[in-house]
């Protein structure tokens, strides 16, 4: 059994709820669980249990899908660099969707360290794979004031 939640901490399939991307992303820690603190030391994943995930490969979506830069630092700007071209057709469909691609302040911190918190939907002990979804707007809020009252006791 030991050997079978190694393997399940290898990848992770996360989605993100306000662009409907699916990814695999690797899974780095098991941070919160409501049920047990025993599960978050032992680092056993469960259903509802709250994970940090690498978030590059959400990273790497969201630039090429909006056409922005999401979680880079501001003097990185500052720098140009070299555009890949892009058929007009396709610059308009970018250039339509820079309209809805605001991103909530918190999520923007997460992707600047490269972590993002997300929440087991599947139970992995049974299905053998870890899906769940990216924790976003007033759920963020809530976990980040857990885990910050756990990390202060």
């Amino acid at each position: 059994k030991l050997w079978f939640l190694r393997w399940v901490r290898e990848a992770v399939v996360s989605t993100q709820s306000t662009g409907g991307a699916t990814r695999k992303a690797r899974i780095m820690d098991g941070v919160y669980n409501a049920s047990n603190n025993e599960l978050v030391r032992t680092k056993t994943l469960v259903k509802n249990c709250i994970i940090q995930i690498d978030a590059t490969p959400f990273r790497q979506w969201y630039e090429a899908h909006y056409g922005v830069t999401a979680g880079r630092k501001k003097r990185n700007e500052e720098k140009t660099e070299e555009e890949v071209k892009k058929s007009n057709h396709v610059q308009r469909k970018v250039d339509g969707r820079k309209a809805e691609s605001k991103i909530g302040q918190l999520l923007d911190d997460q992707f600047n360290t490269g972590r993002l918190y997300a929440c087991v939907a599947s139970r992995p002990g049974q299905s053998g794979r870890c899906d769940g979804y990216i924790l976003e707007g007033r759920e963020l809020e809530f976990y980040l004031k857990k885990i910050r009252m756990k990390k202060s006791k």
